[in-house]
């Protein structure tokens, strides 16, 4: 192996020979990966071979495959569980992660398997675990520098999808959608594994941040020349979208009502204020713009009052349930 790895016909991972220390070697903790798979024949084995270099166990769960993705993955040398049917990325992982446990995993890193990831940096993102400074680490494009391979149209929807995870989390992430992440394995429990296309990234990190996780952010490189999805970006960008305004919905309806109702009941008062000036001055109201007026108002003050009372209901469940 110098230097190069083959990845099915088409796709190439650089690795440098020093790069491929076993951390297996170097750590006393058992490091499981966990790699969601749908139809990903083309890449799966080099995937699953290079990552073995870095961690302990290499766990794939075929998530309803028609193809030759689990036989390609069990003869490279992982554990295969195989849904019959496709679930979804939230319950391939849910999968994976009971699968860690049971090989006594200290630190589950999981990863996509289309060859956009290099296992090589497995060991920078299970560091901070294991030098016991975060219990969740997000591998970043974007932590030290817009990453320049980033296609313009994924740039603008990452930023958006940043800021309103970043508003549920609570979080400061700079890479929401990033797949390449490690957790220690004392965090399973926390996550729901609830949302069922890859809004699955955003939702973990609202529930880490939930449940007050210390988490850390690594560089990572990423390649979009082996980017298989199927899925329209734009389609898959309004998905997580809407997931991430549910949720804020109920966890954060400050955010999501009382912010806006406030925004729009000041809007009527200044109309108000307009319309009392110009009453004053002796000129008449016109029967339009003030029942807009009124409106506004009312329609604020309701949703700000709304928002203040969800917060305080979700504050007594979020009591009652740490009880």
């Amino acid at each position: 192996m110098n230097g190069e790895l083959l990845m099915g016909k088409s796709a190439r991972i650089f690795i440098k020979k020093e790069e491929i220390s076993d951390v297996r070697g170097t750590s006393p903790q058992n490091v499981t990966v966990v790699l969601p798979a749908l139809n990903e024949e083309v890449s799966i084995g080099s995937i699953v071979l290079l990552t073995k270099y870095f961690s302990d166990n290499v766990i794939v769960v075929d998530d309803g495959s028609t193809d030759r993705t689990a036989e390609i993955a069990r003869n490279a040398g992982a554990y295969v569980v195989v849904h019959e049917v496709n679930k979804g990325k939230g319950a391939a992982l849910r999968t994976g992660f009971k699968a860690a446990a049971d090989f006594g995993a200290d630190i589950i890193v999981t990863m996509d398997s289309d060859g956009q990831h290099n296992p090589a940096d497995i060991p920078k993102l299970v560091a901070p675990i294991i030098d016991g400074y975060a219990e969740m680490v997000n591998g970043s494009r974007y932590l030290s520098h817009r990453d320049k391979n980033t296609p313009i149209y994924r740039r603008v929807g990452q930023t958006i999808l940043d800021t309103a995870t970043n508003m549920n989390s609570g979080l400061k992430i700079t890479d929401s959608q990033s797949g390449f992440r490690a957790f220690a394995a004392s965090t399973k429990d926390i996550f729901r594994f609830s949302a069922q296309g890859m809004a699955i990234e955003s939702e973990m990190l609202a529930d880490a941040g939930k449940s007050g996780l210390r988490i850390k952010e690594v560089e990572i490189g990423v390649r979009y020349d082996v980017d298989c999805s199927t899925v329209n970006p734009i389609k898959h960008g309004l998905g997580v979208l809407v997931m991430v305004l549910k949720d804020i919905e109920f966890y954060r309806p400050l955010y999501y009502f009382t912010a806006p109702g406030i925004a729009l009941g000041a809007g009527g008062l200044i109309m108000g204020a307009h319309f009392l000036h110009e009453f004053i001055l002796g000129r008449g109201l016109d029967f339009g713009p003030t029942m807009l007026m009124i409106l506004f108002i009312m329609i604020g003050t309701f949703m700000a009052l709304t928002g203040i009372l969800l917060h305080s209901v979700s504050a007594i469940m979020r009591e009652t349930k740490a009880v």
